[in-house]
């Protein structure tokens, strides 16, 4: 990566984990809220981070971004999270400058979710974007490389069939409830949390289920009834969480606290109740499980099952590769010229030094000299110059042996600052 002059001497890492390794409960000591990634950019841009990706989902925490070594990424992570160093490099992974990318590009086009073709990921990856835009940490590798990313994800989704059905966890969450649950149109079903997770379930439950006693809870009631307008379900208060799980069959937790919101001091009846647990860090306690008439799943389990469907879906996976090294190409390409472009710059630079003199010289020798037109004439030679040189540069197998002779020919001195 530093022979691309994207970096002044670091290299690009890609440094996290996933489900593959790190079961529900570890995931949770690595995971990151809003603030607690706001307090991981502003450390980032302290240590002298030049570039920096951050995102965290329940399937997965990653952070892409530039350092001379991995474990300052690394470090970033534990420092803001619950996590230590030693749990890390038990279930972690770290990639650098080309698998790195190729990491993205897995990751952002759904091959490398808990479920294949859940393309939820994509969206977070655009909001960790904007984020470290907003905070001036994303420099143009990264950017080029996130919309590089977006591309190949739109394109698998479009002419693909490997996002065929519904993909998700809040999905599986419904089909579990669908295939273990008898008349389940006729159960209580309690939503407690509304954020993304949530409200991408409680649609999928209104669509497949048929249910019409759905209850709505969350911290901030306004949001629930926003959610419950659209479907016209009930809304109750946080205060009558209790009351509500009692009285409910089946209760789906995805509220994204960092400490369990549901615990068996709630449950003061012998009904049956099926919690589905959707949250990382887990939201409910495994206490639940002392009680006889609880039955808890988390998302880990959901996220398991299969069916026709999805073993559809794999036969497109080929197809989707190739779509992404398509787009990796075109990324690498353009990877490429930013091997050359301070040097065509410096070039263009040294050329207008020469014609600034050359100038200034015909304007003494010339009364009746005509500045604009000269000048006009020597910047169309100068890019037709410049931009022959990068053609060739392009084209050329010995780039590296004709950028030193450049530089040695027009003695040249170039930055290796971003480009």
């Amino acid at each position: 990566m530093q022979s691309y002059n994207i970096s002044k001497s670091n290299s690009f890492y890609a440094i996290g984990l996933s489900y593959k390794k790190a079961d529900a409960e570890v995931r949770g000591h690595f995971s990151l809220d809003n603030d607690a990634k706001a307090q991981l950019i502003e450390q980032a841009k302290s240590d002298g981070i030049e570039s920096l990706l951050v995102t965290s989902t329940c399937n997965r925490t990653e952070i892409y971004g530039f350092a001379q070594h991995p474990f300052q990424l690394i470090k970033l992570l534990c420092d803001n999270t619950k996590g230590t160093v030693e749990a890390f490099q038990k279930v972690a992974y770290v990639y650098k400058n080309k698998d790195a990318i190729s990491h993205m590009f897995r990751v952002g086009s759904g091959l490398d979710s808990q479920i294949l073709g859940d393309f939820e990921i994509i969206s977070q990856l655009k909001t960790s974007a904007r984020v470290s835009k907003k905070e001036g940490l994303l420099n143009p590798f990264l950017e080029r490389l996130i919309n590089a990313v977006i591309q190949a994800s739109k394109r698998i989704k479009t002419e693909t069939e490997i996002s065929s059905g519904a993909t998700s966890v809040s999905f599986a969450s419904v089909q579990y409830i669908m295939n273990t649950v008898e008349k389940v149109s006729e159960k209580n079903i309690l939503l407690f949390g509304t954020g993304k997770i949530g409200r991408n379930t409680c649609e999928n439950l209104v669509k497949h289920t048929k249910n019409k006693h759905i209850t709505l809870i969350n911290r901030t009631k306004d949001k629930a009834e926003a959610i419950a307008g659209k479907f016209n379900l009930v809304v109750k208060d946080h205060v009558e969480l209790k009351e509500e799980v009692n009285t409910s069959d089946i209760i789906i937790v995805a509220t994204g606290a960092n400490k369990p919101t549901i615990d068996k001091s709630l449950f003061n009846s012998d009904k049956k109740h099926l919690i589905l647990d959707l949250s990382i860090p887990k939201n409910v306690h495994n206490n639940v499980e002392e009680l006889d008439n609880v039955t808890l799943v988390h998302l880990d389990h959901l996220s398991q099952i299969t069916d026709e469907t999805v073993e559809k879906r794999k036969a497109h996976i080929p197809l989707a590769e190739r779509i992404i090294e398509e787009v990796k190409l075109e990324f690498n390409t353009w990877l490429e010229t930013r091997k050359f472009a301070p040097t065509i710059k410096a070039l263009k630079h040294k050329l207008q030094d020469f014609a600034s003199t050359e100038l200034e010289a015909q304007r003494k020798k010339h009364t009746d000299f005509n500045e604009t037109q000269a000048e006009v004439i020597s910047n169309n030679i100068i890019q037709k110059i410049t931009n022959h040189f990068a053609h060739h540069l392009k084209d050329d197998s010995s780039t590296d042996e004709s950028l030193e002779l450049i530089k040695k020919v027009f003695q040249l001195e170039t930055s290796a600052s971003n480009v």
